[in-house]
């Protein structure tokens, strides 16, 4: 089958990209872009190890060809950081509430807590366990994840606790 090129923007600068119009975004970002963040989990949409934004919308990239990134606003964990070195907010507050244990499936609940955050909305707590519903880890509780988007919301916004609805 012939390759296409994907043109889209990744983490900010724009790419070109070859690839097989049969493959998952996932294949693309991993195989092709070498971001390592996007992980292969279950392949079936059930686990989020693979969650990354596009155009601002927490996406499982396994399901997601990458035909359909044609244009389109990509962002990583690998995006997140800023050019000083400094983490972004929600990976600040993932590391100072312990929400971190293997790794494996946190860059895809951040990237999810990201959309959040960026949403500009207050979340209560099941309102947060609700949104990372969509996420498996296996080493560690959830609890310290719940906490760190709280905290990430809090200090983006200074606002927690209201449900979302409020601010939609």
């Amino acid at each position: 089958m012939d390759m296409k090129i994907l043109k889209c923007t990744v983490n900010g600068r724009e790419v070109q990209v070859g690839y097989d119009p049969r493959e998952s975004l996932l294949d693309t970002l991993r195989n092709r872009l070498g971001l390592t963040s996007v992980k292969r989990g279950c392949e079936v949409g059930e686990c989020g190890a693979c969650t990354v934004l596009v155009d601002g919308v927490a996406t499982d990239t396994c399901l997601y060809l990458t035909d359909w990134a044609q244009g389109k606003e990509i962002l990583t964990v690998e995006g997140l950081q800023a050019p000083d070195g400094s983490l972004d907010p929600v990976q600040q507050a993932f590391v100072d509430e312990f929400a971190v244990q293997c790794g494996f499936c946190i860059p895809g609940i951040i990237m999810s807590a990201e959309e959040m955050v960026r949403s500009g909305k207050t979340y209560t707590r099941d309102e947060i366990r609700k949104q990372l519903s969509g996420h498996l880890c296996r080493c560690t509780g959830y609890e310290n994840i719940v906490n760190a988007v709280e905290k990430a919301i809090e200090v983006v916004h200074g606002m927690v606790g209201e449900p979302a609805e409020k601010n939609a």
